[in-house]
């Protein structure tokens, strides 16, 4: 196992942050990394969720626009649907990524009983796209590509590794791999120099950055500074596992007020008024439930 990065200028570790549960739509907790005082966005991405939800719980019929939102199940299964009749179940290792754009109403429950796992990121829209069509693109586990070397698997929901490219269309450009690292591998990914970057640790500890800083456990969001690339080491005797994901940034101001981000307050209040009122893109929300 080597002791340094292969990068001349490798990503390092320059925020930790242990993501704490707390409780979020109706009976679910979260442990939520971005979105929290600590770290508020990393543009362009604006929450990460690591989600744990059992029956009767979950999250009732409630609005976005002006991002996406990319659901990622790690243990049993959600269903979806909307006021525009679309409908639909992801179960583990699938992944739906939704385009909210200009207003989408829907609903997100388990399916079925114990407990229901998964990752859900907010990814924010140029200011130019924030009012686009609502769309989906849902991914099912076994289409979504995978690579093996050297004691190190990942999962390319979008971006590459290990030579290998995500077909998934990413309106703002974006990395998503899923890791698992046997124990003494280790690997070295290449992200786009002018992209924010981000590690989550789902399982075990691994060694991020610099070869020599202290191993970190599950539930931590890493914050990665600029560079060429993430080093990552696992020295432990269990699997790591963790997500890494990157966005170009959008540069934008982020005006946000819960479900509803903008570039300005007005827009914000726009947003607001527009569900209240079922118009400009909400029409469907006035007479619509789930079922």
């Amino acid at each position: 196992m080597s002791k340094s990065s292969v990068f001349s200028r490798p990503r390092l570790v320059v925020k930790k942050i242990l993501a704490r549960a707390q409780n979020e739509g109706d009976g679910a907790v979260v442990r939520r990394s971005i979105g929290r005082p600590e770290l508020q966005n990393l543009d362009p991405f604006l929450m990460l969720d690591e989600f744990n939800v059992s029956p009767p719980a979950g999250f009732p019929d409630h609005p976005h626009r002006g991002f996406e939102t990319v659901t990622y199940m790690l243990q049993g299964a959600f269903t979806h649907q909307d006021f525009a009749g679309h409908k639909g179940t992801i179960r583990t290792g699938d992944v739906q990524w939704m385009t909210a754009g200009r207003g989408i109403v829907h609903s997100e429950m388990p399916a079925g009983p114990g407990a229901h796992k998964g990752l859900q990121l907010w990814i924010n829209l140029a200011s130019k796209d924030k009012m686009i069509e609502p769309r989906y693109q849902e991914l099912l586990h076994e289409n979504i590509p995978k690579a093996e070397k050297d004691g190190v698997s990942v999962t390319i929901i979008a971006g590459e590794a290990m030579g290998v490219k995500s077909q998934v269309f990413t309106r703002t450009p974006t990395m998503y791999l899923d890791f698992t690292l046997k124990p003494a591998s280790e690997h070295h990914q290449p992200i786009p120099e002018s992209w924010n970057s981000f590690v989550y640790i789902v399982e075990g500890e691994g060694v991020f950055g610099s070869s020599d800083s202290t191993p970190t456990p599950a539930h931590h969001c890493l914050v990665l500074g600029p560079g060429e690339g993430l080093s990552v080491w696992n020295r432990s005797s269990k699997p790591l596992r963790f997500v890494l994901i990157g966005g170009q940034p959008i540069n934008e101001p982020v005006a946000q007020y819960g479900p509803f981000v903008m570039n300005t307050k007005s827009e914000i209040m726009q947003a607001y008024q527009d569900y209240q009122l079922g118009k400009n893109g909400f029409e469907r929300a006035r007479h619509w439930n789930s079922k």
